[in-house]
């Protein structure tokens, strides 16, 4: 299980957290030694000088009930025996130890320092010289709510400085968002419109570059389409003059003329193909369609009289298809099984995960395991067990189309024998 995000966004928005949560921790870690901490100390020494004028002529613990209420009259401090401490106040107090030991200190004893908070932030202290007694002096400003307060601006703060991170953060790697799926789409062939140059200098760079590479290799991809279909025009001429001359030919010569029949019908395929694989019906437009739908089409086309090709029809939801490629990427693979096999054909359709795909399984040679990656490429045929004809385009092209649409496509030998191709299309473009 990854924790950590991995996209440059995540990981920008959790070093701003994490470097403001560090600085949060020693911002308070500074106020609380350099402010609150001498406060404190300042207000214990005030409260021993305190403590000390209450008890700086006391007689065998004995305290005049006048003098003590006078002096609570004036000064709000409060001398009291234990069982009357309790009664206003004490029961409801915390024991602090670390400032009970400053106190010791200060007092020259063992004191003990509670403090309670209700209407009134009361300081509670036994002090060593009469320790059968209580002084209660009351703190007025100091209230539990102010350190409340204080954390609670400081996650507010930190908060909006997320927040603030976060849309920054946003900001800049929305134009990148727009670069990959553009680079996706040249991927499959489509060529966007060029980006909005925006965001910060160096985005706007990588944009200018993407936008420039898009152009040169849609320009590469005219020429290129321009220079096949003159080709292919300036062949089929002369083909045409040799057919039209082949069938002038004497009937001793039929030998002949049936040759040179064959060998034109062979160029005007391998032509086809080029095209084909130039093409990729990059201009189909992906419309939701039933994939089951569209293999019963190219079966009820290519199956011949003579044979027995076996649909297994699974449940597929509809799905986004370039239904002319992907009924060439289906006829190539099926016609592929008709050439390189005589026996049954299978065909099988389905989904699985975020995929929904078709199977076209034949009882054929098979192809040996070392050859299967390389029969991908172009102008690649596979040894003479599937045998050698055509131009090795076939599965290129099949494998461009699969890849316009997002999927992949799979040559597995079955251990029964025979050759499967599977193609997996994705349910979402």
């Amino acid at each position: 299980m990854k924790i950590l995000p991995r996209s440059s966004f995540g990981q920008t928005v959790l070093l701003i957290g994490f470097l403001l949560f560090i600085n949060q921790i020693v911002y308070f870690i500074s106020i609380t030694m350099y402010a609150i901490e001498p406060n404190l100390q300042q207000i214990d020494q005030l409260l021993a000088k305190q403590v000390r004028v209450v008890f700086i002529d006391i007689n065998d613990a004995k305290l005049s009930p006048k003098m003590a209420k006078a002096f609570h009259n004036e000064t709000g401090i409060g001398v009291y025996r234990e069982k009357d401490a309790y009664k206003f106040g004490l029961a409801n107090s915390t024991l602090y130890p670390y400032r009970s030991e400053r106190m010791s200190k200060l007092l020259g004893g063992k004191a003990e320092v509670r403090i309670s908070q209700g209407d009134e932030y009361l300081v509670w202290i036994r002090a060593p010289q009469a320790p059968m007694l209580w002084v209660k002096i009351p703190l007025n400003g100091m209230k539990k709510n102010d350190f409340n307060l204080m954390i609670f601006f400081m996650v507010v703060i930190g908060l909006l400085s997320v927040m603030g991170g976060w849309l920054f953060v946003r900001q800049i790697n929305r134009p990148l968002k727009s670069l990959q799926i553009a680079a996706e789409d040249v991927g499959r062939g489509d060529f966007p419109e060029p980006l909005t140059e925006s965001g910060t200098s160096e985005i706007m760079a990588v944009t200018q570059a993407f936008n420039h590479m898009s152009k040169g290799i849609k320009q590469l991809e005219d020429d290129r389409n321009l220079l096949m279909a003159g080709i292919s025009h300036d062949l089929r001429t002369p083909l045409t003059r040799i057919r039209l001359a082949s069938e002038m030919m004497q009937d001793q010569d039929a030998f002949l003329k049936e040759g040179i029949e064959t060998d034109i019908d062979d160029m005007n395929n391998i032509i086809d193909q080029f095209i084909d694989y130039l093409r990729h019906d990059s201009k189909d437009k992906a419309e939701l369609g039933d994939l089951n739908v569209l293999v019963e089409e190219v079966l009820n086309v290519e199956t011949p009289n003579e044979r027995l090709i076996t649909f297994h029809q699974g449940e597929c939801i509809k799905i986004p298809l370039r239904h002319v490629a992907v009924r060439r990427a289906l006829a190539n693979l099926v016609q592929n099984a008709i050439r390189y096999t005589t026996e049954e054909i299978e065909v099988f359709t389905g989904m699985e995960k975020n995929y929904a795909f078709f199977i076209v399984s034949d009882r054929g040679a098979g192809i040996p395991e070392a050859d299967i990656e390389r029969l991908f490429q172009p102008f690649t045929q596979g040894d003479t067990a599937r045998g050698t004809e055509g131009s090795g385009l076939g599965l290129a092209i099949i494998k461009r189309i699969v890849d316009t649409h997002g999927g992949n496509v799979v040559l597995s030998n079955k251990p029964e024998g025979g050759l499967q191709a599977k193609v997996c299309l994705p349910l979402k473009f």
